[in-house]
């Protein structure tokens, strides 16, 4: 196996994380500093990232629902809390793509690299879908301008999923991730978010998860969630 492919399998990072921590010269194989990703590894190579061993891990992937104030990250260094601590697990969790610290719902930690990157890599177009409730009702025209796209400072988004819940409530789905994407969007036809959760990602619904709770996905989730790769 490609020596980042293993670090990814282990829980160390993303496979292109891995990438750039193996150029950094951080890696080591049987005492030996290795900057080459593709490096062939084998299990019983004493594969070592900062002096500390890795191995791979058994796959666990986890649903969250991230409460409002908990940040989407494998560790805080400030005083909020990080979403891996909502997980009881001694595996190397990292989050799958983000939410903002200020929005909640649906977040999936895996250890498995590759899995997280090809979830968030914009080439498979994953589809997200947020409850989203704003500042004032949103006029027919422009549920229709969220959904055709709208033009923000880094470029027009792409066509979305748009329908309306309540007078303030609509749903909006993405196959995009950009930065504080809802929000912006929303912005940009003269509205504001009051409170923005996510309900979806890809096939895996937040469902009844109570806020701040989690659960390792069934196998029948990570077999659905296995075919968004293909």
């Amino acid at each position: 196996m490609r020596l980042a492919k293993f670090l990814a399998h282990g829980g160390v990072a993303s496979r292109r994380k891995a990438e750039r921590i193996v150029a950094a010269g951080r890696v080591t194989v049987d005492g030996e500093v290795v900057t080459d990703p593709a490096r062939d590894v084998g299990a019983l190579d004493d594969v070592r990232v900062d002096g500390t061993r890795v191995g791979e891990e058994a796959r666990e992937v986890w649903a969250v629902h991230k409460p409002v104030g908990v940040v989407s990250t494998a560790r805080e260094p400030g005083k909020r809390p990080a979403v891996v601590s909502l997980v009881d697990s001694k595996a190397r969790l990292y989050p799958v793509g983000r939410l903002d610290v200020d929005s909640s719902g649906l977040l999936l930690l895996t250890n498995d690299g590759e899995l997280a990157n090809r979830l968030t890599h914009p080439r498979y177009e994953v589809p997200k879908a947020y409850r989203v409730e704003l500042r004032r009702p949103p006029s027919e025209a422009d549920l229709r301008r969220l959904a055709r796209g709208v033009e923000l400072e880094d470029g027009p988004t792409s066509a979305a999923e748009v329908r309306r819940l309540g007078e303030r409530e609509v749903e909006i789905v993405l196959r995009e991730g950009r930065n504080r994407q809802v929000r912006r969007m929303v912005e940009a036809v003269g509205n504001e978010v009051v409170a923005l959760r996510r309900v979806r990602f890809g096939p895996i619904e937040l469902a009844d998860l109570p806020e701040g709770a989690a659960r390792p996905l069934t196998p029948d989730e990570l077999t659905h969630l296995d075919e968004t790769r293909r």
